[in-house]
């Protein structure tokens, strides 16, 4: 009862009037024009894959990851900064492992972190574990071809 009162007089009250807690922020997936997420993306499906990665003319580094991987929460922010310091030259998809067994098995990725870099549809290079950012801006740089 008292939970219903509480209810109704928050639900009464106008904009002006609700106590302030700083700004509302949204709960769940957030949509960004950052250059860092419009050069990172989230793959949904076999056929999503073969759309923006295997069909893509830009160069694209896969990240296959899985949540509880240590190592790939270390990774995948850095290798996404140091995509999106690329300027749209080189684009960055994200395959989770567990949702995506298919795929792993396909690219034959036997452990995580494990990078990919495709160019016109084929694998160019690869790496597996931790690299650091000089590893990484080289990694990145000998896919472009700068």
């Amino acid at each position: 009862m008292a939970q219903r009162l509480v209810l109704q007089r928050l639900l009464s009250l106008t904009p002006r009037t609700l106590p302030s807690q700083g700004p509302l922020v949204p709960h769940g997936r957030a949509f960004s024009t950052s250059l860092c997420c419009r050069s990172t993306f989230n793959v949904q499906d076999g056929s999503d894959f073969q759309d923006r990665v295997v069909n893509n003319p830009k160069p694209v580094v896969v990240d296959f990851h899985a949540q509880w991987c240590g190592p790939c929460k270390i990774l995948g922010p850095r290798l996404e900064k140091m995509v999106a310091k690329q300027e749209g030259k080189v684009l960055m998809a994200k395959v989770d492992i567990d949702d995506h067994t298919d795929l792993a098995i396909e690219y034959e990725v036997s452990a995580v972190p494990t990078v990919l870099a495709m160019k016109n549809g084929d694998v160019v290079d690869k790496f597996v574990g931790i690299k650091d950012e000089d590893q990484l801006e080289a990694f990145l740089k000998k896919l472009i071809g700068a």
